[in-house]
């Protein structure tokens, strides 16, 4: 397993019970498990609009979690572009570079990362925003790289060394980040139907750029790791009823465990999560290890980025151990 690196992606939850001021510290901790444990990389993602999730301003959150830790790399995973533009991201991420030099990624989505509804309080028709996103990642990187054509230059950004990425569920994104010469995140975590002929597109359209000069894959999984099968599962019944609440429309702060809890679900509700296990690693360490490690062959990525909250932060800290002495064993 040394060729391949693992990371860690944090939603920041806000469990039931609690608050953000609760979540973002409990982010912090976790930063510092993940970098503990010897994890590469701790992604925090944009999402707007749900009282279960505290990291919308994302590029404040990773500068509170630079400066918890060392030596971890800090980013987005992602930045949904259409919800900003381009010179202010570059101010944002050129800023977090400047705090933690060498430790920044920026990982950047095209979805709204929310319900349409947020369209209206940016100010911003996320639609038509969405069409511009292949332009504004090459804005964005002409900003970084300090462009003389730009009629202005970003400061702080110019100069920059933000790792960029393109991230994607679909073939839209692994056609561009082959087309930019930019890794590539694949969100096989919620939706890994097309993982497969994503990650084929992408090496096969691969071309080779100044800042990378081979295709470089991620792809993420959820994983929840515990000392026996059956009290990871139960667990991980937080997941499941949020990913249950969201798609219903519903989506609320972060519940605690209940046993047994697929059980009592239609057919229906529990074929949509079961859809989702194919990129989901969750039970023992002899289990995770196993399933990681299928996984792997299966995908041949470079990295892969566990995902998937608990209700008890300690319980998805000691996961993150759990899950590392497990591969490295």
């Amino acid at each position: 397993m040394s060729a391949v690196d693992f990371s860690v992606l944090d939603l920041v939850p806000v469990r039931e019970g609690g608050d953000v001021a609760q979540a973002i510290a409990d982010a912090g901790r976790l930063a510092q498990a993940a970098e503990k444990a010897g994890y590469k990389r701790f992604w925090v993602a944009e999402h707007h609009g749900s009282e279960g999730i505290a990291g919308g301003a994302t590029s404040v959150v990773l500068a509170h979690i630079g400066h918890l830790t060392e030596t971890i790399r800090i980013g987005a995973g992602g930045i949904m572009l259409p919800n900003h533009n381009p010179f202010v991201i570059a101010e944002q991420f050129g800023a977090l570079d400047a705090m933690f030099a060498g430790r920044v990624d920026l990982g950047l989505g095209r979805a709204p990362g929310s319900a349409p509804v947020i369209g209206q309080f940016l100010r911003k028709d996320l639609r038509a925003a969405s069409e511009y996103f292949p332009q504004d990642v090459a804005e964005l990187r002409a900003l970084f790289a300090g462009d003389p054509q730009l009629p202005i230059a970003a400061t702080p950004g110019r100069g920059a060394k933000v790792q960029m990425w393109v991230l994607g569920s679909s073939l839209f994104g692994a056609q561009l980040a082959a087309q930019f010469g930019l890794p590539y995140a694949f969100a096989s975590h919620f939706a890994p139907q097309q993982l497969d002929e994503a990650l084929a597109t992408y090496r096969s359209q691969f071309r080779p750029s100044e800042s990378l000069d081979k295709p470089h894959v991620m792809a993420a999984m959820s994983v929840l790791c515990a000392q026996t099968d059956a009290e990871a599962h139960l667990l991980a019944s937080s997941q499941d009823q949020s990913f249950v609440q969201l798609m219903s429309g519903d989506p609320g702060k972060l519940p605690p465990p209940v046993e047994g809890y697929r059980d009592m679900l239609p057919d229906k509700v529990r074929v949509m999560l079961e859809r989702r296990d194919e990129a989901r690693a969750v039970g023992s360490p002899a289990t995770v290890r196993d399933r990681v490690r299928s996984f792997i062959t299966r995908t041949q990525a470079d990295e892969i980025i566990v995902a998937g909250p608990t209700f008890d932060p300690a319980a998805r800290e000691a996961s993150l151990a759990l899950t590392m002495d497990a591969l490295n064993g």
